[in-house]
């Protein structure tokens, strides 16, 4: 049992134990009532139980890039035996998008933004536990799903909850990425889908970005995704480029509305502010848009990932 030390300003060091969940409705309660850990993930359905049916997932999302998420919770430490579970969830899946496309139709709030296509989506497995085994990793990438491994710890002082989310990251070799057999996310790729004269200017924008990053010395992870390029600072984006179509593309700024809006860039409007994703977007003009006008509401972004407020 991991032990927490809180040290609070004119106050006494608090010396936590890590406090398990009693139960798995419990632990799922906590995780969806705090949005950020599952940021870019709108939760369609919860506990998919088909009766006696095997091999369907109890609950189902779809995430900012159109795929859909199957999300496995466990309130136990997990290992490797985990595997065949999930793989059988993604097969279902994948033979049934009519089941899944009624879900999402049907559900309360989705993001009309958000592009499924549901003759040739990709499947994304999340599995969350208070601990996973290492061996786990050894696994995933023998499997042609994009797999998530969440660990999530609680302490508890009072009313106050602490939550420690650490994503576990496979090494990734020659060899298991054949295997993988996943996209990379670089020219070529985006080129495939893209008009070549916006991804060239839509990689130009993102190093740049890249740039002020590191004079600032930021702690954040320059990484490349399917429909965006992200900042991350750990599990979470800060800011990043995302594609709004084939040829145009925006800076998003994770932020609430009233601080996107008390930072405005000089003389530029926000286009939107999309509440499911809780960020604001600026559409950028190739050659015109300047990467510095946006200084300020690249600091609040950094300070609200910072503080996870």
């Amino acid at each position: 049992m991991a032990n927490l030390f809180w040290k609070r300003k004119g106050n006494k060091t608090l010396n936590l134990l890590s406090t398990p969940f009693d139960t798995e409705e419990a632990f799922e309660k906590v995780i969806f009532e705090s949005k950020e850990i599952l940021e870019d993930i709108i939760l369609i359905k919860r506990q998919i139980r088909g009766g006696k049916k095997a091999g369907i997932p109890d609950i189902i999302g779809i995430d900012s890039e159109g795929n859909v998420c199957i999300i496995e919770m466990k309130n136990v430490s997990v290992n490797s035996s985990i595997i065949p579970q999930v793989l059988a969830y993604g097969i279902w899946a994948q033979k049934n998008p009519d089941s899944i496309k009624n879900l999402w139709l049907e559900a309360p709030r989705r993001e009309d933004e958000v592009e499924v296509n549901w003759d040739n989506y990709d499947v994304r497995v999340i599995i969350i536990a208070p601990s996973i085994e290492r061996s786990t990793l050894e696994l995933i990438n023998t499997i042609n799903y994009k797999v998530d491994l969440i660990e999530i710890k609680r302490w508890v002082e009072g009313s106050n909850h602490f939550l420690l989310v650490n994503k576990l990251e496979p090494e990734q070799s020659k060899k298991t990425a054949a295997v993988k057999g996943l996209e990379t996310y670089d020219r070529a790729f985006y080129e495939k889908y893209r008009n070549k004269n916006s991804v060239k200017a839509f990689l130009a924008y993102a190093e740049e970005t890249g740039k002020l990053v590191k004079k600032k010395g930021w702690p954040l992870e320059m990484k490349y995704n399917k429909n965006y390029c992200g900042f991350k600072h750990g599990f979470f984006n800060a800011f990043g480029i995302h594609w709004i179509g084939s040829k145009s593309f925006s800076f998003f700024f994770k932020l609430p509305k009233s601080v996107a809006e008390k930072n405005q860039p000089k003389g530029i409007k926000m286009d939107k502010y999309s509440e499911q994703w809780k960020q604001a977007e600026y559409k950028i003009d190739p050659g015109k848009t300047k990467v510095k006008a946006f200084s300020k509401l690249f600091e609040r972004a950094m300070e609200s990932v910072s503080s996870a407020e």
